[in-house]
């Protein structure tokens, strides 16, 4: 049970909070998990606090919005709309609209803001377990939508989906995790380096797409989360690095003060850090049929533009 001084002193900074306008959801849990909470309408955490005495320790958050209003930037809600419009506009570049090339430029933004929720989803999820079966059973589903668009056939064993790619750096990250509870900084590094290698395996071998750059994508974002400018610059190297050196592929011949080089499709990739580096944190609208809706619209979107395509081409 919460000693009684302390959670006297926990509601005292509680509703001092709440008084201010500062705050709107504020709760307390202990070693118990025996919940005291005062819940208004957000879902925002924005402060912690901890309190530890010999009998208890209480550890308290308070979510909501700060009495200075919104934070700005673009929030998860958002993120999923831009990423889904910037996938739907390369899919379409893909099937119906092939001389439109600026439509698979913009494109190449989408999966590395994919990559990034992934890997934030982390941290936020409340079951890590029913997230990763979410992400299997929509990359099952998948599969055949995916294989109709890339190689006009229900199987297709030379590409997969890109769920499995971002499945593949789930489950690195889940190991990772249970290293780090270890506390042992040796078998930690020693993981990672494992982690890494065989994700550029799985990534090669199982041919998913974005092959191993993807894997490296999600957990480049796991690594480097914090909004630092330490984290910035790893971003952006790690970003150059797995998109223009090892998907750098396909070049564009360009010409500027009469100077002429050439620049890497995938090169694009790098403007989503722009979002990404907006991303404010906040998960913004959410309900259950909107997450169902994100995952559903990969393969939905996929079935229809092939139906479509096929039928245009008759």
């Amino acid at each position: 049970m919460l000693d009684s001084d302390l959670a006297e002193l926990f509601l005292s900074i509680a509703f001092a909070a709440f008084a201010s306008g500062g705050f709107q959801h504020i709760s307390c849990v202990d070693f118990n998990d025996k919940p005291s909470s005062i819940r208004y309408n957000t879902n925002q955490s924005v402060l912690f606090y901890s309190l530890q005495s010999k009998k208890a320790d209480i550890y308290a958050w308070i979510d909501g919005e700060e009495s200075m209003g919104k934070k700005r930037g673009i929030n998860s809600f958002a993120l999923h709309i831009l990423a889904m419009l910037l996938m739907l506009c390369d899919h379409l570049w893909a099937t119906l609209f092939p001389a439109q090339e600026w439509l698979t430029c913009i494109g190449r933004l989408a999966f590395p803001i994919f990559a990034f929720m992934i890997a934030e989803g982390c941290y936020y999820t409340s079951n890590m377990k029913k997230y990763m079966q979410r992400l299997f059973l929509f990359a099952v589903i998948s599969e055949i939508p995916f294989n109709l668009i890339m190689g006009s056939s229900v199987i297709y064993p030379f590409h997969q989906n890109v769920l499995w790619t971002f499945l593949l750096g789930l489950v690195s990250i889940q190991i990772i995790e249970k290293a780090k509870k270890k506390q042992k900084q040796w078998l930690l590094l020693l993981i990672i380096c494992l982690v890494l290698f065989m994700d550029y395996l799985l990534g090669t071998i199982t041919m998913v797409d974005y092959n191993a750059a993807g894997i490296l994508t999600v957990l480049l974002f796991y690594f480097f989360r914090k909004k630092t400018w330490i984290s910035f610059v790893a971003q952006f190297a790690g970003m150059y690095y797995l998109n223009v050196v090892m998907l750098g592929d396909l070049y564009y011949p360009v010409t500027i003060l009469g100077h002429h080089f050439e620049m890497p499709q995938q090169s694009f990739a790098l403007l989503a850090l722009i979002p990404i580096w907006l991303y404010n944190r906040e998960q913004g609208y959410h309900s259950k049929w909107f997450k169902y809706f994100c995952y559903a619209f990969y393969p939905a979107h996929l079935l229809i533009l092939f139906v479509i395509w096929q039928w245009s081409i008759r």
